[in-house]
Order: C-alpha cells, then structure tokens, then sequence
C-alpha cells in the first residue's frame, strides 16, 4: 500500500481518510492542484484589486456582514475569527478525528474554490504530516455555518495559538510547531474564514465511525453466532431462501454473515422448534443496519470531496456566490440515522446476554454461566453492566438535528447540529462496543459449558479464540474490567472476530 496520499490525484475514499488519521500515511499536493488552488487565489486578489465588496474578506461576519472594513483591518479580522471562537469546551476530540479533520480541509481547497493561497495549504499538509495535533474541544458548533468553533481550533495552531499534542506530549501549539521543524505563519484575507467554515469534523467523526460500526456489528453477530452455537439453536433460520424472499441487500448479508460463521457447526440443529426472536431474526432485525452502512459511504464521500466553505470563487470564471455549502444537513442525518441502528444493536445485545444468562431459557446451561452459581454470581454482574450500556445508547438515539436553535444574531437562524449528532454518535458506538465486547465474552463462556470450541462452525471457532486470546474461562468470579476493555479496544483495531 502507497505510504503517500496524492491530493488532487482522485477523489479521497473513506480508507485514505483512516490511513491518514490512523497510521500517518503522508499526505501531499499534485501539480493540478496546486495550479487549481493558485488559480482560485488569483481571482479572489482579482476581485479585491477591483474593489468589490466580499464576505468575510472586506466585510464582518456573520450578522455584522453589513459592516465594511478597511484594507488593513481584512489581515486583523481573519486572526480575529480564531480568537473570538476560542470559548469551547469539554474533553478534547480524539486524535484521530482532528487529524481526519485537517485532511477533509485540505481536501475542501483542492478545487481551488476556497481562494486561499498555496502557503496556507502546505502549512496544513506541514503540520499534518509532521504529526501535530491540535487540542480541540468537542462542545461548541452547531454545524450552521460548518463547524466553526472546532475548526478554529484546528486553523490556529497555524499562526502558533492555542495548544497542540506532538510526540506524546501536550504543549503550546508554538513549541508544537518549533519542535517539527516548522514556523508559524500568517493569515491572509478569507483564509481564517476558508478554515472555519464547512462541515470539516461532523464529517471526520462520520467517515471514521464508519469503519468502527462495521467492525461492532460484524463483532456483535459473531456473539450472536457463538450464543447460538451454545444454546443449541437451528440455523435453518439463516438459509439463503428464506431472504431471497424478502429482498432486502443487508437481510441477506447478515444472514450470510452468519450461515458462514456456521459453517461445520456440530451445535446447530438443521431443523426443530422455533427459537426465540433474538436467535432466529439477526438478519431482519440488523440487517437494515448493515444495509445503511453499505449505503452511507457515497453519501459520507461526496462531504469529504465537497466545496464546503463560503463564499466560494469559482476557479474558471472567477465569479464569486455567497451560498450555503457550509451546512451540515446531510451529515447530522446521516448521524442521526446511525444513532438509531446504534440502539436496535445495543437492544440485540441485552436481549442475548439475558437469554444466556437465565437458566430459564438458555437450554440447560446453569445459571449466570458460572459452573457453581450460589456462592459464584458469574455474569450476573456483566448482564447489569450491559444494560446499563444499553439504556445509554438509547438515550443518545435522540436526534440531534431537530432541535435547531436560532443564534448569531438571527444570521444562522436554522442549524444542522450536525457535531451534536457526531459526538453523540461517536459516544453511543463507545458505550454499544463496550456491550458488544461483553456479549462476546459471555457468549464464549456459554460454549465452554455447552463442551468446548471443538464442535464450533469455522467462522464461530475464529471468535471463539479471538475472545480466549484475552480473557480465559470463568470457572469463580473474578474482576473483567481490564478483560473487558482490551477485548473492546481490540474490536476498534483491523483483525476481526471470525472475519468470514
């Protein structure tokens, strides 16, 4: 795999976004692109010789866009626009999506319809590629406008303010950037505006949480499969037929998904009684969610590809529109939408850890999944555990997006509260990979009493020994706190359990 990603080369993927917030790949600029980004430069500098009055450049922001500027204040106001915004809060955002963050601003400029100049740009790829990371707060946008407050963040460890991490280490972005090797710079007209503006980190956490919802859900139906191994459950539930017949693209991947996990199963039965809801319906209860993560990437890809700023220059003509591109509608939806499929996961989960841990339906297994319940209480407290994470997911399955309110003087008087939706997003896979990384080990400790992996299905026996590579059988209590964080951490990485 390329160890570089060629900006400017083909439209950015939700992979190159990974390998760049997650393992550092290089990013750098193509010759078209920098000639596309001179060029939108050309026609702003065009515009300004001309006299013409331009948001953000010559004119306040926002609500005070009625007030014009001199030409020595168009410097001052572009540094301005970071210092006012310079009020968020809450625990920093992960890394990886500020980095994700910084990428998606490149990737904005490259048609050169920002009309920043080319030194902004490499000082941006500079900074990312050197590896520093700006601190940045996760409360404080409400996606109108993009995600101004966060962005800011970002945009000001350029000019050496505010805080950065480098090398481990937390410290003044000015020290961050003189212990790389690289200068502060200054901002021109618009170039302050060009950062903050668009849907820069609603659009990172989405592109991540992506691949870290496929990865859950794939690790929650190898629980499923496992459970179902270990209660004894038929697999003619999961025959191709059956969701042929109703259509549906993540129906049937689901119940392939499974019927591969199967596969050689000497626990299964081909045909008997009925069982119950969470072991016969994965595929029609989940498979609308994998169905709609299949169907998010172009939607997440056209955002990270996107024009998103305002206003924008348009390379060729030079005419300049005062638009809107900078609203996060179509992420917050998208977000939103997840948060739902989110709960229908976190409800699969609860309800199989309570079927497995109830000798009143768990087909003979003892209660709690301990071999001397009474004076051991097993997994009873995991199964406290899992419903607490269960409500919580819940809970944050509230949309986000609808509870629009006014704000910035009447200016961004509708909002998409697309990074509402994204933190609460990003929160709810946390609690939902915690329950999931539970449910595997619950499901695990069921087939060691059932009688062992030996009679498990190919894909099933890939689990059960990714679940055993961190947490051994339970034969008397004992804490799992750790053994439940590293196996959960483990789910967010590239190997997954019983990969089919």
């Amino acid at each position: 795999m390329p160890d570089t990603v060629d900006l400017g080369a083909r439209p950015l993927t939700i992979e190159d976004v990974s390998r760049v917030a997650r393992q550092a790949t290089a990013v750098r600029l193509t010759g078209p692109a920098r000639a596309r980004i001179a060029l939108g430069r050309q026609r702003l500098e065009e515009l300004i010789a001309r006299g013409e009055r331009i948001y953000g450049v010559n004119t306040g922001v926002g609500g005070n866009v009625n007030i014009s500027l001199a030409p020595e204040q168009m410097e001052t106001l572009q540094h301005n626009l970071v210092r006012h915004l310079a009020c968020a809060t809450g625990q920093p955002l992960p890394n990886d999506v500020v980095r994700a963050a910084a990428l998606l601003r490149l990737a904005t400029f490259l048609g050169g319809a920002s009309a920043v100049r080319l030194e902004l740009v490499d000082a941006l790829a500079a900074m990312l590629n050197a590896g520093i990371t700006p601190v940045v707060p996760r409360y404080g946008s409400v996606g109108a406008s993009g995600d101004l407050m966060p962005s800011a963040y970002l945009a000001r460890v350029l000019v050496g303010m505010g805080e950065a991490e480098f090398e481990g280490r937390r410290m003044p972005a000015v020290e961050a950037l003189q212990a790389a090797g690289l200068q502060p710079i200054r901002f021109a007209s618009k170039e302050a505006l060009a950062l903050e503006n668009g849907t820069t980190f609603m659009t990172a956490v989405a592109t991540l949480l992506w691949t870290d919802a496929f990865r859950v859900l794939k690790a929650l139906l190898a629980g499923i499969a496992l459970a179902i191994e270990a209660m004894q459950a038929p697999d003619l539930p999961f025959h191709p037929w059956v969701h042929e017949r109703k259509g549906h693209p993540g129906q049937i991947a689901v119940a392939a998904y499974l019927l591969a996990m199967l596969e050689g199963s000497r626990y299964t039965r081909a045909s008997g009684g009925q069982s119950c809801y969470s072991l016969r319906c994965p595929p029609q209860g989940l498979g609308q969610v994998w169905e709609a993560l299949t169907d998010a990437r172009p939607t997440i890809e056209r955002e990270i590809n996107s024009a998103n700023d305002n206003p924008l220059i348009d390379p060729d003509t030079g005419t300049l529109y005062k638009a809107g591109n900078f609203y996060g509608g179509h992420m917050a939806r998208l977000l939103d939408t997840w948060k739902l499929d989110f709960a229908a996961m976190a409800t699969w989960g609860n309800a199989i850890l309570a079927l497995l841990v109830d000798d009143r339906f768990n087909n003979g297994l003892p209660a709690n999944l301990t071999p001397t319940p009474g004076v051991n209480s097993g997994f009873k407290g995991m199964q406290l555990s899992v419903t607490s994470l269960c409500c919580a997911v819940r809970q944050m399955a509230s949309p986000s997006s609808i509870h629009s309110v006014p704000t910035e003087q009447y200016n961004q008087d509708v909002v998409s509260l697309g990074m509402h939706a994204a933190v609460t997003a990003m929160d709810a896979l946390e609690c939902l990979r915690n329950e999931t990384a539970m449910v595997l080990l619950a499901s695990a400790q069921a087939v060691d009493l059932r009688g062992g992996p030996e009679k498990l299905g190919g894909g099933s026996r890939k689990a059960y020994a990714f679940v055993r590579e961190v947490a051994a059988y339970q034969d008397t209590d004992r804490p799992m706190e750790t053994e439940v964080a590293t196996l959960s951490a483990r789910l967010g990485g590239a190997d997954l359990p019983g990969e089919v």
